[in-house]
């Protein structure tokens, strides 16, 4: 408490001691949770001797129990606050983790990636990107961006996750994740503040108006009218439908280079120290695509910024084709990488801009929920082409198809089809 009262207190406006912790909470719970899951695919199958399909398909059933609720994590956003959210997901990921570590058969694998999924629910971008929704307006696509970049650093502790695995077994592995999210990352969730009403402040650390009939929404920078729309018109609007359209096969490939980066890697000859660093490289590479396609957001067109990174990434897996030589995987890098990272951005500041701050957490779950279904595709096809053919090549030109046809659909997101509000 003596250092929450010391920040507040500090010159600097607490709105981004807050995009600070969100950050951190994304770079913990997206290295256990999410990019580091690659590590641990190949010893779980020589262990139990169980297929790639069976193993993806826990990454899936993760992906649709957070399918599932990531609709309702929004409703409660909206309704308790994201920091109760925080607290409860970070404590649920840390049992998950010890559970896994525990695991002797396949229903416990599956059993402790549902714990796993239902923490990471409390923890996920819908939360953090509705809390930093709150406390910022101008300054929105910096903040959003840097709070997703928190999800691209988790790839410095991939390195950290596959020594952890290969030095002391994926046991303990998991045992010591589960216990580092305790100790670190709940003290970061208590930093978190719901709105910057809560001590005074307004977003991007305005003061508060001494006329009390200045309403706090008449000294912000004003909003269209369309993001004034209802939540029952936003949902049925053409820009929200095509936006859940996208993220949803956006991170059905995203899902599925991301668990299978490894044994892909690994099948064409690179070794596994090399491989992952190829995985730990690839949330980090999207770092400059959330910073970069943040900032353009904020001064240009979004939708045509979300084409670009479509582009970004469809040309990038087109190069992982190719990954046996290593200039193909630079290139991959260098392109899907940012591309994946600008969307996400794209995805959190389009629903603020368009729809405004209301229903913000109502909109961004259901958001998630259409992306956790490609979630569940996505590893689950990749593990099952490699048990059959024995390549994942195929299933990477068409998924880089895809990716490119993305691109002419986030066009279509144009803020003027929004539906108006009955008077």
């Amino acid at each position: 408490m003596v250092v929450l009262a010391q920040l507040m207190s500090s010159s600097v406006f607490y709105g981004w001691w807050i995009v600070l912790a969100s950050f951190s909470i994304s770079a913990l719970v997206g290295a256990c949770g999410f990019f580091g899951f690659t590590a641990m695919l190949d010893p779980i199958v020589k262990e139990f001797h169980w297929s790639y399909t069976q193993v993806s398909f826990a990454s899936s059933l993760r992906g649709l129990e957070m399918g599932l609720l990531a609709p309702f994590v929004g409703v409660f956003v909206d309704r308790f606050g994201p920091r109760r959210l925080l607290l409860v997901g970070l404590s649920t990921i840390g049992m998950g983790f010890i559970l896994l570590s525990l695991m002797q058969n396949l229903w416990m694998f599956y059993a402790a990636f549902i714990l796993l999924a239902f923490g990471a629910g409390g923890c996920a971008t819908v939360v953090t990107l509705a809390v930093v929704a709150r406390w910022f307006h101008r300054n929105l696509g910096k903040a959003m961006g840097i709070t997703l970049s928190g999800f691209g650093a988790s790839g410095l502790l991939v390195p950290a996750i596959v020594w952890l695995i290969d030095g002391f077994g994926w046991r303990s592995a998991m045992m010591i994740q589960g216990i580092g999210i305790w100790i670190l990352g709940i003290p970061l969730g208590l930093l978190i503040r719901n709105r910057p009403e809560e001590i005074g402040q307004l977003p991007d650390g305005l003061s508060l108006p001494s006329n009390p009939s200045i309403t706090t929404v008449s000294i912000l920078q004003p909003e269209s009218p369309a993001a004034h729309s209802s939540f029952r018109n936003a949902v049925r609007s053409r820009p929200f439908i095509y936006l859940n359209i996208v993220e949803a096969l956006r991170f059905m490939v995203l899902t599925a280079v991301v668990i299978h980066v490894m044994p892909y890697l690994g099948a064409a000859g690179i070794p596994r120290e090399t491989a992952g660093f190829v995985a730990a490289a690839i949330p980090l590479f999207s770092i400059p695509g959330r910073f970069g396609f943040g900032w353009m957001g904020d001064v240009t067109d979004k939708r045509y910024v979300m084409a670009i990174s479509f582009f970004c990434m469809s040309s990038g897996l087109l190069a992982f084709c190719f990954a046996a030589a290593m200039w193909p995987l630079l290139i991959f890098l260098l392109l899907f990488s940012p591309g994946f990272g600008g969307i996400m951005v794209m995805r959190g500041t389009i629903i603020r801009e368009y729809f405004g701050v209301h229903s913000f957490g109502k909109l961004a779950g259901i958001t998630m929920g259409s992306a956790s279904i490609g979630g569940v595709i996505g590893p689950t096809l990749a593990g099952w082409v490699f048990d059959f053919y024995g390549s994942y090549n195929h299933l990477w030109m068409i998924f880089a198809i895809i990716l490119f046809l993305m691109l002419f659909i986030s066009l279509r997101i144009r803020r003027e089809d929004i539906l108006p509000d009955k008077a």
